[in-house]
């Protein structure tokens, strides 16, 4: 007979169920085209790039790295199961222990969702010139701009019309980079790969220094769990959509990779802005396939930045109907939009476009590492979360199970782990600071909530 395990199901009052938070409106289909349009946004379009200065050992990173992305996709899978509450990693670290671990996630989180927005529009704003080629800055800043807006606007419209628009422009980018993936297969020559270490260094230092890139490809796992409110069935569809697209992602970038680093030569490749235009010139020739590489890659684009303006009012609003944010966080429109939150996160996002194109550029590439370091710090808490209740459960489970569970949250535990080295000394001390500063927020909010449960008991 197998040994079993209680496993403590959250509390009354830890969040709410499916059942209490209704129908949503978001399927399988949209949370996979969510969760695959989080992950997969510009930086797929200069990975095969940035990998060829490391030569092949790339692949090696991109193995251990997809490992840590899955187990991580697995873990917050079985974490919406157990609490299908919005605001995924917030709500289970809130859960777990306490409000001001909570309130830290969410804050962590939040930055994150800002400042990678604000990356994803300055990237797109290369592609999107291709077309317009605005050579000021003011014209350029205004494009990003743009980029920003729009997806804000359409998070307004509801989430069902997020929904439609993140499963067309998932398609739309996936099937041509799908398709030139494939191609570039038969057009592949193994002198191309170039050398197996091309660092120079170690093979240890190659493969994080690989790794250490490869980190910020994957954020966007916990799209469908942030969003949980918004799910159909969370119980089930959360970890479905998550593991699907995550996977999903996983061979998209390895077949790219394989693809576009064995069409062209490996100096060619690695001094590449545009792989996939200039693997596509080198397979077919001609200029035709550079326009059609920046189009693909507006597409992208906004496909991914109108995901993350979903995800970046989420988690706020479970925090502020939770009493850590402040309250017009909370504020939904007729058509159940966190607008506030969607407002709130484009203005941040803009304030960081505006001072990338009339600032320093050092200090933009700082902050797009802040972004890395602070989308770990929900990760980790995330491992530990699952971890904490696989060891303080309330209900039986098999030895199987058990193990397989630990296993997985284990793995996503070290993957956090390695993803706070990947983003450097300087991002981490950043990061700490600015989560500090998150502390006297979190102060004068939970003053203001005691002084009201106060002034009510006295009432009463």
């Amino acid at each position: 007979m197998a040994v079993t395990q209680v496993e403590r199901a959250p509390q009354q009052g830890e969040g709410p169920t499916a059942d209490q938070r209704g129908r949503g409106a978001l399927g399988l289909p949209m949370a996979t085209a969510l969760v695959m349009g989080n992950i997969v946004g510009i930086g797929i379009f200069l990975l095969p790039a940035e990998m060829a200065s490391f030569g092949t050992v790339s692949l090696v990173a991109f193995v251990l790295v997809s490992i840590g992305a899955v187990a991580l996709a697995a873990v917050f899978g079985r974490l919406a199961a157990r609490l299908p509450a919005p605001g995924g990693p917030y709500a289970y670290a809130r859960a777990a222990f306490g409000d001001f671990t909570g309130f830290w996630i969410a804050w962590s989180f939040w930055i994150t969702t800002w400042a990678g927005i604000a990356g994803i529009a300055v990237a797109w704003t290369g592609y999107a010139n291709h077309f317009l080629g605005w050579t000021s800055t003011g014209g350029q800043a205004a494009i990003a701009l743009v980029g920003v807006w729009i997806p804000a606007m359409v998070n307004l419209l509801g989430v069902r019309v997020m929904g439609v628009i993140q499963v067309i422009s998932t398609v739309a980018k996936f099937v041509p980079l799908v398709v030139v993936s494939v191609i570039g297969l038969f057009f592949i020559d193994p002198a191309n790969y170039g050398p197996f270490n091309a660092t120079g260094g170690s093979l240890l230092m190659a493969v994080s220094m690989a790794g250490a890139v490869l980190l910020f490809v994957y954020s966007g796992v916990e799209s469908a769990s942030i969003a949980a409110e918004k799910v159909r069935d969370p119980r089930r569809n959360v970890g479905r959509a998550t593991i699907i697209g995550t996977l999903a992602c996983s061979a998209v970038y390895l077949l790219c990779l394989v693809s576009m680093m064995g069409v062209v030569p490996h100096d060619r490749l690695a001094g590449s802005q545009a792989p996939f235009a200039l693997a596509a010139d080198t397979m077919f020739g001609g200029d035709f396939w550079g326009a059609a590489i920046a189009a693909m890659a507006v597409i992208s684009g906004l496909g991914a930045m109108n995901g993350w303006m979903m995800v970046v009012a989420e988690m706020p609003m479970a925090a502020a109907r939770d009493g850590l944010f402040p309250r017009f966080l909370d504020r939904t429109n007729r058509r159940g939009v966190p607008h506030a939150g969607v407002i709130a996160g484009a203005v941040m996002a803009s304030l960081v476009i505006i001072g990338n194109f009339y600032g320093a550029a050092d200090a933009f590439r700082s902050i797009v590492l802040l972004a890395t370091f602070t989308s770990v710090v929900p990760y980790f808490f995330s491992a530990c979360a699952q971890l904490y209740w696989l060891a303080t459960g309330a209900r039986q489970v098999s030895t199987a199970k058990l193990v397989i569970d630990s296993v997985l949250a284990a793995l996503a535990l070290l993957f956090s782990l390695w993803m706070v080295l990947g983003a450097g000394a300087e991002a981490t001390f950043q990061g700490m600071i600015i989560m500090l500063l998150g502390v006297p927020i979190y102060t004068v909010v939970k003053a203001r909530r005691e002084r009201e449960r106060t002034t009510e008991a006295v009432d009463a």
